[in-house]
């Protein structure tokens, strides 16, 4: 019984490495500072986070505008397929990642 549940401890652990890495503070850590620099450099290009939404936005409707609204098939398909390959792109990583470790 206890090797079961040593077993889903290191199953735990392979899940959130495979995530997050090896050292989950130096993960963060390391995101934080990206997240700094490039707020930095946004805020340097003076985009603030209501004006950043507000120009995906504008960049949304002009590309709709443009003819988007043409190729709404294409992305309806695109999606549709999307719905299948991405659990099963998701699930196939999942069984890789486990594979790669022996009992």
């Amino acid at each position: 019984m206890s090797g079961q549940v040593s077993s889903g401890r290191e199953q735990e652990a392979l899940d959130r490495s495979a995530l997050l890495g090896e050292n989950i503070l130096a993960t963060v850590l390391r995101l934080a500072a990206i997240s700094l620099v490039v707020g930095i450099v946004l805020s340097a290009l003076g985009i603030n986070l209501q004006n950043f939404f507000d120009r995906i936005n504008a960049l949304l409707r002009n590309i709709y505008d443009l003819g988007f609204a043409s190729i709404d098939w294409l992305l309806q398909y695109m999606l549709l397929g999307a719905a299948v390959v991405i659990p099963i792109w998701l699930i196939s990583r999942v069984f890789a990642a486990r594979g790669g470790r022996r009992d």
